[in-house]
């Protein structure tokens, strides 16, 4: 069985300075599969050089079991779709215009939009409940809403990995946990594999299948929750005193971090 991504030491730098040191990781098909670390721990990069948007300085990422340099650009974006950190909400797009634009990659020569491209979207939109927003522009939504439509765009490419950096990253509760549910459906429902960047640890141990932790550009560890999230190991990559217990959600790992007012001398 063929796997969707395959790291083999991969590195990278910016000039003088390493991002990602020799990372070895694989995830396999329909796993919803969590990076976490520090600031500066490399994970927009990785996630970058996985959708080929970086080219790694050593080392080789493989889609199903064939390196990146080996697909088109058109070819890979119909397997793999990318929701970056950053969205800019001036884009000057109705929701279903940007949606739709999720069908380039299947489009010929002339970008002629066919009637399956508009009824993948409108079923897209549906999916991550924002049809009812399709003639509001962007500079017209939420966060949250703004989030659910850049999802919807990728659904619309019909790939079978979704990669997110920081989607529920300045989201109130409610929409951080619309949005992971989101990704657990899409994982439970239609098959995809779902790769995300998150720095919020207690969610990535509660929806996260597997986790892989960051600092400085190399793994510190890897794992279902349960084995990554323990105190030892958060406390060296954060360089911070963290408390670990058992969550009232089928006792998974919850992390407190201990301020500075609770520490004992010893921390």
């Amino acid at each position: 069985m063929s796997v969707p991504v395959d790291i083999r030491r991969l590195s990278h730098s910016f000039g003088s300075r390493s991002v990602l040191d020799d990372v070895s990781f694989s995830i396999g098909a329909g796993d919803f599969f969590i990076i976490i670390g520090p600031n500066g721990a490399g994970k927009t990069t990785l996630m970058k050089s996985i959708v080929g948007l970086l080219a790694p300085r050593k080392g080789q990422v493989r889609i199903f079991d064939k390196p990146l340099s080996g697909y088109r650009k058109k070819e890979l974006a119909q397997l793999v779709a990318y929701v970056p950190q950053a969205v800019p909400p001036d884009f000057p797009f109705s929701v279903s215009d940007v949606v739709l634009m999720g069908r380039a990659p299947y489009h010929s020569v002339l970008g002629i939009e066919q009637e399956a491209d508009f009824e993948i979207a409108a079923r897209a939109m549906r999916f991550t409940q924002v049809d009812h927003l399709a003639v509001r522009r962007l500079d017209q939504l939420s966060g949250g809403e703004l989030q659910r439509v850049m999802v919807a765009r990728a659904i619309c490419q019909q790939p079978k990995i979704l990669l997110l950096d920081e989607p529920t990253a300045s989201l109130d509760l409610a929409h951080q946990v619309r949005i992971m549910d989101l990704m657990e459906n899409l994982k439970t429902e239609r098959g995809i594999t779902v790769v995300m960047v998150s720095h919020d640890i207690n969610l990535a141990g509660i929806y996260g299948d597997r986790l892989l932790l960051l600092k400085a550009g190399r793994i510190m560890h890897q794992g279902p929750p349960v084995d990554v999230l323990k105190a030892e190991i958060l406390e060296a990559a954060y360089e911070c005193p963290v408390l670990i217990d058992e969550g009232p959600l089928n006792n998974l790992p919850r992390v407190t971090v201990v301020p500075r007012k609770f520490r004992t001398p010893a921390q």
